[in-house]
């Protein structure tokens, strides 16, 4: 990415967490804890996606929701930036959390305890 695509990136992101903060977005389908968790803009800056965390509740949901008011979010958003272009927005569901999880529950799966960890880096500094 440019500095510049960064820089609408990161306008885009805290505009529309504000947006969602402030429940300016009124759909039932969306829970009080939906956050955007990162925005990745083209780099013509005509598109953007946005990668939508959900605490509780569906995030499948709360995505098909976003993607229906985008035309909004996409005005709001033009109206805040100083841009030429407000790119268009898709929102998807980010699986960073969950892939995550699934690291973790791997690795605690693997049954290896700490001093089997701390032996092992002793032998290696002894050769």
């Amino acid at each position: 990415m440019t500095i510049r695509t960064d820089r609408v990136a990161g306008e885009v992101q805290k505009v529309v967490s504000e947006m969602l903060i402030r429940g300016e977005i009124k759909d039932p389908r969306l829970g009080p804890l939906v956050s955007i968790t990162d925005v990745e803009v083209s780099r013509d800056l005509h598109y953007a996606t946005l990668y939508v965390s959900v605490m509780q509740g569906e995030c499948d949901v709360a995505v098909e929701a976003l993607n229906h008011a985008s035309g909004f979010i996409r005005r709001a958003l033009g109206r805040r930036l100083r841009a030429r272009h407000t790119p268009r927005l898709r929102f998807s569901k980010d699986t960073g959390v969950e892939y995550g999880s699934h690291m973790d529950k791997v690795l605690a799966s693997l049954n290896i305890q700490p001093e089997e960890i701390e032996s092992e880096e002793g032998e290696d500094t002894d050769s």
